[in-house]
């Protein structure tokens, strides 16, 4: 059994509150660390008392904010990630600041870069590029406090080109070419499995990269347990590769999230409880 601690993704879990009441919520479901997509999907650059608001709800919860996307537009309608579109990625630019002076504020040390979907009027070597140049611009801005921007895989209908552990590996190298290794794979095992990645595979042949992990189970985005993962020993092989980071818990809950954490035993919920009970193995 793998002792890696979990971190709850606070954008699709204790969505029965709230948002700012979501991490007091995890913290009192037994969690200490917390995950959010951006929090304002239709303003890149949010009034200073909303981000106030935020940020003191992360820190009068106790919880430690462990990731936070960059903009990414409406992730539940037509959007996801604006970077790559030519009309858009002044967006992201904009937002680029706003999101790290966050991190800085609480510690973060991981910002999801969603790529954008692919648009007509672009030429996917165009978009490509325009990725790169934000990737760049995001991971420079994310180096000065010492965090690292991700890239990931995501499934689904929506235009999207960044698919498997090899897409984001190609992505990354180029930014690395360019001078900045300030980024990493964001390995998403549900999306990797849902766009038919072998797992096993890109875990083994990206190890190296991994800076970030999240999970559902698949097929379904449920729980682990409802679907046919074997996500503890696809964990357990992740750990085994050197990383130590937070898995976050990013899936539907089935029924409320409490009942959908029945897996998982309170104790498992924190970062220090879980490493006194699993210190032994």
């Amino acid at each position: 059994m793998h002792s890696l601690p979990y971190a709850a993704n606070c954008s699709m879990l204790f969505t029965e509150e709230p948002l700012l009441a979501r991490p007091a919520a995890a913290a009192a479901a037994g969690f200490d660390a917390v995950e959010f997509w951006w929090p304002w999907p239709d303003q890149p650059v949010p009034h200073d008392r909303q981000v106030d608001e935020f940020v003191e709800a992360i820190r009068a919860s106790g919880v430690r904010l462990t990731g936070l996307n960059f903009f990414a537009g409406d992730l539940a309608g037509a959007d996801c990630g604006v970077l790559s579109i030519p009309e858009r990625a002044h967006q992201f630019r904009d937002n680029v600041e706003v999101t790290v002076g966050i991190g800085e504020q609480l510690g973060v040390r991981a910002f999801n870069a969603l790529f954008g979907n692919r648009v007509d009027g672009a030429s996917p070597a165009e978009q490509d590029e325009l990725g790169l140049e934000m990737l760049t611009l995001a991971a420079s801005a994310a180096g000065s406090i010492g965090a690292t921007v991700l890239l990931e895989p995501v499934s689904g209908p929506k235009p999207y080109p960044i698919r498997t552990a090899d897409d984001v590996a190609r992505i990354l190298d180029r930014v690395v070419l360019e001078g900045n290794a300030r980024v990493g794979f964001l390995c998403d095992l549900f999306h990797l499995a849902n766009n038919g990645d072998d797992l096993d595979s890109a875990i083994t042949r990206h190890a190296d990269r991994i800076a970030h992990v999240q999970i559902a189970d698949w097929p379904g985005r449920g729980e682990p347990g409802s679907g046919e993962l074997d996500l503890d020993r696809q964990l357990t092989a992740i750990q085994a590769t050197g990383f130590d980071g937070h898995v976050a818990l990013e899936y539907k809950p089935t029924g409320t999230t409490e009942d959908s954490l029945a897996w998982l035993s309170r104790a498992r919920r924190s970062a220090t409880s879980n490493s006194a009970q699993t210190g032994s193995h």
